[in-house]
């Protein structure tokens, strides 16, 4: 039987060696968590500190937001308004063109002696001949768009 007690007590000897060991490290890293014990609760502060901020600044942040999504809006929609006028200009122009380029090609016609053979302009031969139309005369017939695009489109050549 001593020799079985023998064995256990081997057996226990070597199973609190490990235990030892381990229970020093423990010991060891307690030892420096107290010592950092300061700056760990720094560390806290610091952070619930900062959390605090990040919540307070969240409807700031959204105030901010909601003031600039009305100003962007707000720019959206000048946009929209002005691309519109812009398309209907372009329209005009396009139409003013087109009348341009008749009355143009007409009046080389007219030049050249041959007949008006373009059913999209309303222009009289007879009239061009005796009535010639007076520069004030168009301009007062004219859209101050109209004028404005014929300024620019002179000012580009």
């Amino acid at each position: 039987m001593e020799s079985l007690e023998l064995l256990i007590n081997l057996i226990i000897i070597g199973l609190l060696l490990p235990t030892i060991i381990f229970a020093y490290r423990l010991n060891k890293n307690l030892e420096i968590l107290r010592a950092n014990q300061g700056s760990l609760s720094k560390l806290i502060q610091a952070l619930n500190d900062a959390t605090f901020k990040a919540e307070n600044s969240i409807p700031k942040l959204k105030t901010v937001t909601e003031h600039s999504s009305e100003n962007l809006k707000e720019v959206v929609d000048s946009a929209k308004t002005l691309k519109d006028d812009l398309l209907f200009i372009n329209e005009r122009a396009d139409n003013l063109a087109n009348k341009l380029e008749n009355a143009i090609n007409d009046g080389r016609q007219i030049k050249n002696g041959t007949s008006l053979h373009s059913e999209k302009t309303n222009i009289d031969i007879g009239q061009i001949k005796m009535n010639p139309i007076k520069r004030s005369e168009i301009e007062d017939s004219r859209s101050e768009a109209e004028i404005e695009l014929l300024k620019a489109l002179r000012s580009i050549k």
